[in-house]
């Protein structure tokens, strides 16, 4: 697959995805096709099923095993089993290569249509019902006229299968109860996925910050927008409401480069350190975060490193001490 066209324009508020396809069997026997996507810019490429070695103490059963590709070696997951379907078996089976979180994965599916380029404001955020039945594995609907393509939370899938990838925060960034605050750390996040949500708020609030949570990029503009407004009717300084935006980069509505361009552009919000904190934070795309002013970038699952920079940027730019550091 070419990589020639994922590299859009930085903050123009598009993205492409693969579709991809997965031929089902309900319980009943009838034949189903599932529509799924993913962000292009996770893709490495998309090849036909290989041979496949089993691995010993495989973690989990939807692991099939591992692959060589360019000496590289490479699990292979099958996608169906873990969204709890059973895909019909065919000889054409293909296989998407993604590299995200700084780890390559492979999964199996039935096969692959094609690239749609699309705006972040055709990605609608699943509501609460289609988060329950999808066990919160969707992060984004997108409606064509014949069918519904489902954004898969990737990063869940891989946590769930290597829980040595989920977030964890360092025991020694946590903050002590007799640290001394004379400054609250205010943080704004934004974040489509509503477990690295809840999971980065509590490992932030251990460092001793205080999170606002929104879950996407359009949320957390205006939620920007009213404080910025808050502040000059009471005629106080942006620093006093908050002090960081931490973004996620793919989200519904608006994505996190779009975000910080409009706050990099706002001659009153543009002071506030944004740190986008994605699994898009590659040697490959890192650039289109330099493009819209972001102050840092960091791979998920990293919340000890994210939190590091956090006090560095506030250290550099407020004046903010943090006891910890000092020793």
């Amino acid at each position: 697959m070419s990589q020639t066209n994922i590299l859009l324009e930085s903050g123009t508020n598009e993205l492409e995805i693969v579709e991809f396809y997965i031929d089902e069997v309900d319980e009943h026997g009838n034949p189903y096709t599932g529509y799924y996507g993913v962000n292009v810019a996770k893709v490495l490429e998309i090849i036909r099923k290989p041979e496949v070695t089993a691995m010993p103490n495989q973690p989990h059963p939807c692991v099939l095993g591992a692959f060589n590709l360019r000496s590289r070696i490479i699990p292979l997951v099958d996608l169906s089993q873990w969204l709890g379907k059973r895909m019909r078996e065919s000889g054409a089976h293909k296989v998407v290569v993604t590299e995200f979180n700084n780890v390559t994965n492979a999964f199996l599916v039935s096969g692959v249509n094609r690239i749609h380029r699309l705006s972040w404001t055709q990605v609608e955020p699943p509501d609460r019902n289609l988060s329950a039945y999808t066990g919160s594995s969707i992060t984004g609907v997108v409606k064509f006229d014949d069918r519904i393509v489902l954004l898969l939370d990737m990063e869940r899938i891989i946590a769930d299968l290597n829980p040595n990838l989920a977030f964890r925060l360092d025991k020694s960034e946590e903050a002590r109860e007799d640290e001394p605050r004379e400054r609250v750390v205010r943080v704004l996040i934004s974040d489509d996925s509503s477990m690295i949500r809840r999971t980065l708020s509590r490992g932030l609030e251990k460092v001793g910050f205080e999170v606002e949570q929104t879950d996407n990029g359009k949320d957390a503009w205006d939620r920007l927008l009213a404080i910025k407004a808050q502040a000059e009717s009471e005629g106080r300084p942006l620093t006093d409401l908050l002090n960081i935006v931490v973004s996620d980069i793919e989200m519904p509505i608006m994505d996190g480069h779009n975000l910080c361009k409009r706050i990099k552009d706002d001659p009153v919000l543009g002071k506030l350190p944004v740190i986008l904190f994605s699994s898009l934070i590659t040697d490959r795309l890192r650039h289109k975060g330099d493009a819209v002013g972001a102050d840092d970038q960091i791979s998920k699952p990293d919340i000890t490193n994210l939190a590091r920079r956090i006090k560095n940027l506030l250290g550099e730019r407020q004046g903010f001490s943090f006891a910890a550091d000092a020793g």
